[in-house]
């Protein structure tokens, strides 16, 4: 059975043909996540650590409205757009996820913005 996730803390997908995160199961989905503010959904800084951290603090919010934390996240991709340092995002990562890490993949992206963030969680 799934079960649709939704918070305010996080980019209202009104409109648009997704859900912040879907549940099936103790599994949490959660669709990429940029650096919109919740309220307005317009995009927030023009750097990256700014921007990562909004798309973090989305994503964040979308797992606790799921009951899990990011503590229980086990995969993340990252899509880092042009002029996003790898070493500068990894920083600000790190602030968020601690070890064991979840596992990661990075590519490269085109989206008018510096940083995108999805994520799988597993809720205990």
């Amino acid at each position: 059975m799934k079960e649709v996730i939704f918070t305010e803390k996080a980019q209202n997908p009104e409109g648009m043909p997704y859900s912040q995160a879907i549940k099936v199961g103790n599994t949490v989905y959660v669709a990429g996540q940029g650096p919109f503010d919740p309220e307005t959904g317009r995009v927030v800084g023009n750097t990256l650590e700014e921007q990562a951290r909004r798309a973090l603090e989305n994503l964040k919010a979308i797992i606790e409205a799921s009951g899990a934390a990011l503590k229980d996240v086990v995969k993340v991709t990252v899509f880092l757009g042009e002029g996003a340092g790898f070493d500068e995002f990894n920083l600000i990562y790190k602030e968020y996820f601690s070890k064991p890490y979840p596992a990661r993949t990075i590519g490269p992206a085109n989206m008018g913005f510096m940083v995108q963030i999805d994520a799988i969680a597993v809720v205990e």
